[in-house]
């Protein structure tokens, strides 16, 4: 099989440094397989920390490796067997490409996979590249009112669609969401989505704060450094909340967060940890069990998941107006890289190599 040197690629290299490189244009290896040419990339902080870190957990950067996960294209090969799809359909990547063979997968929690192969995963490269290979089944064609731009948060989107169907059914219950970054804000559209009738954003930034009310908080709460258990009653009173909150979702990690939401929850009430910090935290376990709390984690996404993400966008039920804050053309990706890690703006995007930044704003309406 013959391949083209015709793709570039922003690759990260051990020790911290980045590196544009040529790679080999992908071929297509069954005929389900599509080739999607990468119009736009949103920036994740799992991709900063493997910038900055050179691990998450057992996954550790030692090969060079393409990072990015969070994209959108345009199909230029498609396989006989990839139903659907066509050249020139606009699409939103789900980056993960499962065994479908074991029993998690075969219980429809694929997420689980053991074998699976994840973008931006060492050793698995990801997606900021000229092009890049999926099964059909991991391609979703974007609403004809989604740019391309706009559609890199479809993933995120639906990171935040599976940790609201974990904390179960919200018509008329109260949420409490700590974090106010990207997957926060989504967490507050889909609870409203949902049904939730009040929805706190909880953080420590007032600007993002601010932000939460145009994607679905009724309330919102700047923590402060009091103790957890004082933030918990402050936030409870703010709300009118006197017997504490139906669900709480922390998208930080932060220790605080995990024990403010745990504090403020009522009895029976539901908590899903979506944010990822630290490995090993303290937890107020006596207040778990004496409220018999329902303590989930949450893990990406599963079947269904990005499918709802698109429906809420296309009914427009969920609005990503102004979530993309900072752009940056391919060349100044690693511009990119250090203001997502200074934390500037909500989501940064970068654009593919030698691609129209006007008509990745576009919509196809």
């Amino acid at each position: 099989m013959t391949v083209t040197k015709a793709a570039q690629a922003f690759v990260l290299h051990k020790g911290g440094t980045f590196a544009f490189e040529e790679r080999s244009k992908p071929t297509l290896q069954s005929d389900r397989d599509v080739i999607v040419r990468v119009m736009a990339t949103g920036l994740c902080g799992s991709d900063v920390h493997y910038w900055q870190h050179g691990r998450i957990g057992p996954y550790v950067v030692e090969d060079p490796i393409i990072l990015g996960h969070e994209s959108t294209g345009i199909v230029v090969e498609s396989g006989s067997g990839a139903a659907g799809l066509a050249v020139g359909d606009r699409v939103a990547l789900e980056p993960g490409i499962a065994c479908n063979t074991c029993n998690h997968c075969r219980n429809g929690r694929y997420n689980l996979c053991r074998g699976m192969r994840f973008a931006a995963t060492p050793p698995y490269d990801g997606t900021l590249a000229t092009y890049y290979r999926v099964p059909a089944e991991c391609c979703f064609k974007l609403p004809s009112h989604i740019s391309l731009r706009d559609g890199t948060l479809i993933e995120p989107l639906s990171v935040a669609v599976h940790s609201c169907q974990l904390a179960g059914f919200m018509q008329d219950k109260s949420v409490a969401i700590f974090g106010a970054g990207p997957v926060g804000l989504l967490c507050c559209a889909v609870a409203r989505a949902f049904g939730a009738s009040t929805v706190i954003a909880v953080d420590v930034v007032p600007a993002r704060l601010a932000s939460a009310v145009k994607y679905g908080a009724t309330h919102t709460y700047q923590m402060s450094s009091e103790a957890a258990d004082k933030n918990a009653a402050d936030l409870l009173a703010m709300a009118g909340l006197e017997d504490g909150v139906d669900v709480a979702l922390d998208a930080t990690g932060a220790e605080p967060c995990l024990n403010g939401g745990i504090l403020a929850l009522t009895q029976g009430g539901t908590f899903v940890q979506v944010g990822l910090g630290k490995p090993n935290l303290s937890v107020p376990v006596g207040q778990i069990c004496d409220k018999e709390i329902v303590f989930k984690g949450s893990f990406r996404y599963g079947p269904g998941d990005f499918k709802l993400a698109i429906g809420l966008l296309d009914s427009r039920r969920i609005r990503l107006d102004g979530l993309v804050t900072h752009e940056y053309p391919f060349g100044q990706a690693e511009d990119a890289f250090k203001n997502v890690a200074g934390r500037g703006g909500i989501k940064s995007v970068i654009y593919g190599p030698n691609v129209d930044e006007e008509e990745a704003k576009a919509s196809s309406v």
